[in-house]
């Protein structure tokens, strides 16, 4: 709830994608897979078990600012993260896109990210909150342990 009521992304933070990028605890970070020129993590405030992120290793907030060879392989994660979403929990559907701008919904819109969100007939559908609680079947943890077997499996 602390994300959804607006204290994600402060203004004037260093960017999240930047940093984890950076990094060398993917593990930590919830980064499955680094790719040359993007990389596949678990959002740390997911709609639905299972929720991907897929990030360019640049900075850049403008889709027309993205060089061909990013995109490319942007592209080329976002298929790969639907492949294993699917072989490792076979959901019925996706939801796949991108936040364009803050007013859009970007939670950090100066680095473009695309969202891939695997969908189950009868879920409950987009960030429902009671209580303060978004209810998920399994631990973000689990979540990264089955998906980063399933990463290493295919390799």
């Amino acid at each position: 709830m602390t994300y959804v009521a607006g204290a994600g992304a402060a203004e004037g933070a260093a960017c999240v994608f930047c940093r984890i990028a950076a990094e060398t605890d993917d593990e930590g970070n919830l980064l499955l897979l680094r790719g040359e020129r993007a990389f596949i993590l678990l959002n740390l405030y997911p709609y639905n078990t299972g929720h991907l992120m897929i990030a360019p290793y640049a900075h850049v907030g403008e889709l027309g600012g993205l060089d061909p060879a990013v995109s490319a392989d942007l592209w080329e994660l976002t298929q790969r993260a639907v492949g294993v979403l699917g072989a490792e929990y076979t959901p019925h559907g996706y939801n796949v896109g991108m936040n364009l701008g803050q007013v859009a919904g970007a939670g950090v819109p100066d680095h473009l990210h695309v969202h891939v969100v695997p969908r189950w007939n009868g879920d409950t559908n987009f960030m429902p909150v009671t209580a303060e609680t978004k209810v998920l079947p399994e631990a973000l943890e689990e979540t990264y342990r089955r998906l980063r077997r399933r990463v290493k499996s295919e390799e």
